[in-house]
């Protein structure tokens, strides 16, 4: 499915306009060495072999898309129309009969999906499951697309089978084998794109000594955490059930809320939760339209950002969400936080681009972000083509195209550690007339 990786990381893209220092320049060389940005230069006008070509087009950094689930690309459509438990309940199906073929090719689809929206890094939370098999066609998958990805090994120690206390049991394994698993992970990816993590389904599926457990294990490695919590009241109606306390005093009272957790979803986070996220330097990963989809509700990213907790953009899996598209979840992002305060001055492109290539950085272990191309940012960089969508025309400001009108069909060019992994919107590392044969096929 994959041709020859390519290891090149110079570039030069050549008379480009770009975002940096959040204003758009003109006629800029955006010169690559060694998969940083090294220079921002006026344009010399000269062409060199090799360079990329910008004329015309827009420069942006690579969005992070800080949630996602890349099984679930061959799961679209799944329980539609369900609530969260059933619909969890229903994944829990499909995942347990995944295999690693089929995990390849989800991985393969999802990321290549990703890029073409101009994604260029991915937080994949994995599900508990016990084949090394899986997890090494997930890895080969990853590093086949040349996409950039923090690879959550999914990690449980309490079993429930309905979900509401604990994990598919079907899943899981010994937590220490699960550690031990991730230890084997860490490995296998050293030196690559890929950085390891742990992901924990939610603040049920971990007992006490489980959380000490996994804590000091991530804590040694310097590892990120990902962790649903409260997508609905489910974590608080839980937790009040069975430990007496809600479900961020569950956490913080086992000391399992610190500067490298990413708390994903957070829609129920109340003003004392907020707080104590950000006391404790909890990042946020905010997934608008998945949350839509699934009836969960809007997350409160103002009070937030307003309470200091940092927030990412995600795009969940494609069960939830039904694409990878982060420019369809950049906007909905934004609209729907201006229709629920009803203020047309919320979110705009400068703040939204924040969010989405840089907003939780801090939790997930990555570089800082901020304002646009900075030199000396990793050269995670999409180029932006609006005639390749004449909806997207005329343009009066690019940022706000790209904000209110801006469709997968104007990423043209993807650059990963400064690679170009997608060009004029087509992968340079798969075949994708093999990959769309496989996904037929199934």
């Amino acid at each position: 499915m994959t041709t020859a990786p390519k290891n090149m990381t110079d570039a030069i893209i050549r008379d480009v306009t770009l975002y940096s220092g959040g204003q758009w320049l003109t006629g800029r060389d955006v010169v690559v060495s060694n998969g940083v940005v090294e220079s921002i230069e006026k344009s010399t006008g000269t062409a060199t072999p090799g360079s990329v070509d910008g004329s015309g087009a827009y420069l942006i950094p690579g969005f992070v898309n800080t949630h996602t689930h890349l099984q679930q690309s061959l799961m679209r459509g799944i329980a539609e129309g369900t609530p969260l438990l059933e619909w969890l309940l229903a994944v829990a199906e499909e995942s347990v009969q995944i295999t690693p073929e089929r995990a390849y090719t989800a991985t393969v689809a999802a990321s290549l999906e990703a890029l073409r929206s101009g994604t260029t890094t991915l937080v994949e939370h994995m599900w508990p499951h016990p084949s090394s098999e899986v997890h090494d066609a997930v890895i080969r998958a990853l590093h086949d697309t040349g996409i950039r990805a923090v690879l959550g090994r999914g990690t449980a120690d309490r079993a429930d089978k309905t979900r509401k206390w604990g994990f598919d049991p079907r899943l899981m394994q010994p937590l220490g084998d699960v550690l031990a698993h991730t230890d084997q992970m860490m490995r296998d990816v050293a030196g690559s794109r890929i950085d390891v993590a742990v992901a924990v389904p939610n603040p049920r599926s971990l007992t006490p000594d489980g959380m000490s457990e996994v804590r000091e294990f991530a804590q040694a490695r310097d590892l990120t955490v990902s962790i649903h919590l409260l997508e609905t009241q489910t974590d608080n109606t839980m937790c009040t059930e069975h430990a007496g306390m809600n479900a961020v005093d569950y956490l913080d009272s086992h000391g399992f809320l610190w500067d490298r957790v990413l708390a994903v979803h957070c829609v129920e986070l109340d003003d004392r939760g907020q707080k104590v996220l950000a006391e404790r330097g909890v990042g946020v990963s905010y997934n608008p339209v998945s949350n839509m989809r699934l009836g969960s509700g809007i997350a409160p990213v103002p009070s937030f950002l307003d309470a200091g907790i940092a927030v990412g953009l995600g795009v969940d899996g494609a069960a939830s969400n039904d694409t990878q598209d982060m420019l369809e979840t950049l906007r909905t992002g934004a609209y729907v936080q201006r229709a629920a305060r009803g203020r047309a001055d919320l979110f705009g492109f400068e703040a939204m681009i924040d969010i989405a290539s840089g907003g939780a950085n801090a939790a997930l272990g990555l570089p800082a972000r901020s304002g646009g191309i900075s030199v000396g940012d990793p050269a995670d960089l999409t180029m932006i083509r609006f005639e390749r969508d004449f909806g997207c025309l005329p343009v009066r400001d690019p940022g706000a195209s790209i904000l209110t009108t801006g469709s997968r069909q104007i990423v043209d060019t993807v650059l990963v550690a400064g690679e170009v992994v997608l060009r004029d919107g087509h992968s340079t590392r798969v075949d994708e007339a093999e990959l769309i044969r496989t996904l037929s096929a199934l």
